[in-house]
């Protein structure tokens, strides 16, 4: 029926009851699949990325989309102070360059084929989908930010499926080899960057 909770009621007042934990937060959001996308930018003309979840459209007119990035990244800064960045939405065969830009060791851009966009960001090879902004404005929310982009162009690829993350694993049926990680089953954005 119309207007009925979704769930149990508690009898608890909500000022009582405590705050979800970290794990909690993950476990339960986990249960939202999402898309997965490579935020890139340029730093004194060496690239800069990371693996991000937290990824949404905000307004059509004018154009801007979000991304949160937890404010730990070593590549945040980077592509922060060029005031510019491309979101590069990621597909259903591309869980190694996730887990590439998803890790904090390692180079991320050695031996890969990416290309310098007309706004001087990298753009990746084989991505669905490539949305070029510049940072537009920058809110502190806990131990994330919240970035918010102006868009200065699409460039969607024809075809493609994309790829999802749902309940700590890619895929809906989690049909995506999982071995394909090396650093083991991810949760949110918090490890990425």
């Amino acid at each position: 029926m119309a207007g009925e909770p979704a769930g149990p009621v508690s009898s608890e007042r909500p000022g009582t009851i405590a705050s979800p934990t970290p794990q909690a937060m993950r476990r339960a959001l986990g249960l939202f699949a999402s898309g997965v996308t490579i935020i890139t930018g340029l730093d004194d003309g060496e690239p800069a990325g990371f693996a991000c979840q937290a990824f949404s459209s905000v307004s059509l007119d004018p154009p801007m989309i979000l991304f949160c990035v937890d404010r730990g990244s070593r590549s945040w800064p980077r592509i922060r102070r060029s005031g510019r960045f491309t979101v590069n939405v990621l597909g259903e065969d591309q869980v190694a360059l996730c887990a590439r830009f998803g890790s904090k060791t390692g180079s991320k851009f050695d031996g890969l084929d990416w290309t310098l966009s007309r706004w001087s960001t990298p753009a990746l090879p084989g991505v669905i989908l490539r949305v070029h902004a510049e940072v537009q404005d920058v809110h502190a929310a806990g131990d994330h930010d919240v970035v918010i982009g102006l868009v200065r162009e699409l460039e969607p690829a024809p075809g493609g499926r994309p790829l999802v993350f749902y309940r700590g694993k890619f895929g809906l049926e989690h049909d995506i080899p999982q071995a394909l990680l090396p650093f083991g089953l991810w949760g949110w954005a918090d490890d990425w960057g």
